[in-house]
């Protein structure tokens, strides 16, 4: 089995202590169930209904997209690529009628 790199100095030399691992070159320790609940990412919709990667939402108000004339609809669906820790823009979405963009989660809703 091999060990994640560390998360403080990326160093490859990582052992593991029961269930921690360690590093020896930075000496931190942390627990790998705490390192994975800390990057699962709180994301909801205008419901307040949590998002995760391929789900399936719809617009709840009309879109103009950045840099051009189209305008995607109310009820346009789309589905959830991947799910970004950014301020502005949350979800990597594919649209139907459009291409993949990065869209703010308050403007949709859970299908």
């Amino acid at each position: 089995m091999s060990c994640p790199p560390c998360p403080h100095c990326q160093s490859e030399f990582v052992y593991q202590d029961q269930s921690l691992f360690i590093c020896p070159e930075c000496a931190h320790e942390w627990n790998a169930q705490d390192l994975a609940d800390e990057n699962e990412l709180n994301v909801c919709d205008v419901n307040g209904t949590q998002l995760a990667e391929g789900d399936k939402v719809t617009f709840v108000k009309d879109l103009k997209i950045k840099g051009s004339s189209q305008v995607l609809k109310i009820g346009t669906k789309a589905v959830i690529r991947r799910i970004h820790d950014k301020a502005d823009h949350q979800l990597d979405c594919k649209v139907t009628g459009a291409s993949d963009m990065f869209i703010t989660a308050k403007f949709v809703k859970k299908a």
